[in-house]
């Protein structure tokens, strides 16, 4: 047994984005790294064809236990990798000078998350057209909680994967069956879907950790986008973590900001009592071999970061 996989089990393994397995669900694009200081996970990524490495945080956000000692962590990558990138846990225990002194490469707010406060009726905060068509919605379809939601794997990957084909999802953002059969399996999960007449049209996987509901991911097959499921689905999810849960993160728009007006963005903005902020952080660990897959790269968009991987899909 590793290090760090000893190390996990002497605390108890954590839940959801900071566990094991979560990590261990993104495999096929990168190699799960613990960071054995702050608690946390990292995907190492070969560079092109060369033999250089470096790091990202797990989709879709970075989380730790222990933030004040990442620093110590990345300078320990420092020694055989050339960077790391990630997004930061809206709920993340983190100083904001203290982020900025690990990331000083990059450190800029990324895409606000719309969450609510379930200490909150939420009666008080969901708009009124978000309560009309969940009423609808409610009166179309059963929702249950899935007590075990690996056991299906099968009619989860079905409605994602027409998720994937209707709006063209690419890389990490697609997860295969594979990354589904172990996330369904990570302590912390939840699965609550919606049936009508005994078809299964809609599913909302959840991820809860730290006195925290994540919406993760959300899937609904042609029936179920007719019946307005999403409505019921979200609803539902504000009663069933009321006791189990401080806050609902519903994560972010398609927007880069707060002012981005996309349809995703209002349909979540309709359900949230606050937003809490992001970091989109960035370290150089080998300026030299940074500079050097750069040029080779011949990228000139240095708003990216890492620049070499401008137009990747990851």
């Amino acid at each position: 047994m590793n290090r760090s996989v000893a190390l996990i089990e002497a605390r108890g393994n954590p839940t959801g984005y900071r566990s094991f397995e979560y990590a261990h669900s993104l495999a096929e694009f990168g190699t799960p790294r613990h960071l054995a200081r702050c608690d946390g996970w990292v995907l190492e990524r070969t560079i092109g064809a060369t033999s250089s490495r470096d790091a990202t945080g797990c989709y879709p956000l970075f989380a730790c236990r222990d933030w004040s000692a990442l620093g110590a962590d990345l300078a320990d990558l420092g020694r055989d990798l050339v960077c790391v990138s990630l997004v930061t846990d809206p709920f993340g225990r983190y100083d904001a000078q203290a982020l900025q002194n690990c990331f000083p490469d990059k450190c800029i707010p990324f895409k606000p998350h719309l969450v609510a406060d379930l200490r909150r009726p939420p009666r008080e905060f969901v708009s009124k057209h978000h309560r009309y068509y969940a009423r609808r919605a409610l009166a179309l379809v059963d929702i249950e909680r899935c007590r075990n939601p690996d056991s299906h794997l099968d009619e989860w990957t079905a409605l994602y994967d027409a998720l994937v084909a209707r709006h063209q999802l690419r890389g990490i953002k697609a997860f295969s069956r594979k990354a589904f059969s172990v996330q369904l399996r990570t302590p912390g999960i939840a699965m609550i879907r919606a049936r009508c007449d005994g078809e299964t049209v809609g599913a909302h996987l959840w991820i809860l950790q730290d006195g925290v509901a994540y919406s993760h991911l959300a899937a609904a097959n042609a029936r179920g986008y007719d019946l307005n499921v999403a409505y019921a689905l979200y609803w539902s999810a504000l009663e069933i973590f009321a006791e189990e849960a401080r806050w609902v993160d519903f994560g972010a728009g398609a927007g880069l900001t707060a002012a981005d007006a996309d349809g995703l963005t209002q349909f979540k903005r309709g359900w949230a009592s606050d937003t809490r902020p992001t970091f989109f952080c960035g370290r150089i660990l080998d300026r030299a071999r940074y500079e050097a897959a750069t040029a080779a790269r011949g990228s000139g968009d240095n708003s990216y970061f890492p620049a070499y991987r401008a137009g990747e899909y990851s």
